[in-house]
């Protein structure tokens, strides 16, 4: 599974900044900052706050969350899940159909140790070319699916195939209970053949790391099972801290009063 991450990130932006067209297909992407700073998305700030989507936390807090989507396996994930028990890290894993299928135990594995469980749909489709009622099917069959491994009943969280959506799949998740999560942080790590190293994996988080930072990772790749001890380790010597998006979602649902 490839997932549509920061690839033309500049033709992307550029793109942001025309009014959103109700149907029309759209690739997540944003322009990177510096200074470790939340990268700008222009005129699609409007339409994720208008669908209650998000992509980072905007409180300035040094908090972070990982996320990984994984449509296959490679055999990484149960290194990746000792890691994260290991520093006791939260993570979210955005599943597809086939994912759970083939690896129910992990799927299992993952809910028993306190991690979400994501729905990026059964079938991995483009979701800007099918109705309310496909879309729909998608989630729902991911979610049962899920249901029936582990104690995971209700999927919250959606991640749309290839980072592709339209304001229509945002207002229709949206009427169906969802949530859309995008990312503030991603990097060309899914291309299995191709790994880099450890070192390159580690290197492009961190030069990228920004408070509230929601950060894709791909489980297929052995670069970043390899890097995710450390990268975890030195970020908190950072200050930084890993949160469930739970606890994001949590924050943005309660009056601004009560979160100081």
């Amino acid at each position: 599974m490839k997932t549509t991450t920061t690839l033309l990130l500049s033709l992307a932006f550029f793109l942001c900044v025309f009014p959103m067209n109700t149907g029309y297909a759209y690739g997540w992407g944003y322009q990177k900052n510096s200074n470790h700073t939340p990268p700008e998305i222009g005129a699609y700030q409007e339409v994720l706050d208008k669908y209650n989507a998000f992509y980072l936390d905007d409180s300035g807090e040094k908090n972070l969350y990982l996320t990984f989507d994984n449509g296959y396996e490679q055999g990484f994930t149960s290194e990746i899940l000792d890691v994260l028990k290991q520093e006791e890290v939260p993570a979210t894993f955005f599943v597809t159909g086939h994912y759970v299928e083939s690896e129910p135990d992990l799927v299992k594995r993952m809910v028993d140790e306190g991690h979400i469980i994501g729905n990026h749909s059964y079938h991995h489709p483009d979701f800007t070319v099918m109705d309310k009622e496909a879309i729909n099917k998608e989630l729902t069959d991911l979610e049962q699916a899920v249901a029936e491994v582990s104690d995971q009943d209700e999927l919250i969280y959606v991640r749309p195939p290839r980072g592709t959506f339209s304001t229509d799949t945002l207002k229709w998740s949206t009427e169906l209970g969802l949530v859309h999560v995008f990312w503030s942080l991603a990097f060309i790590d899914w291309e299995t053949n191709s790994q880099k190293g450890a070192d390159y994996a580690y290197d492009e988080i961190m030069k990228q790391i920004h408070p509230g930072a929601i950060i894709l990772l791909h489980a297929v790749s052995s670069d970043n099972a390899t890097a995710l001890e450390k990268v975890i380790q030195d970020l908190k010597q950072e200050g930084y801290q890993f949160k469930s998006l739970d606890d994001l979602w949590m924050s943005k649902q309660l009056p601004k009063q009560f979160l100081y």
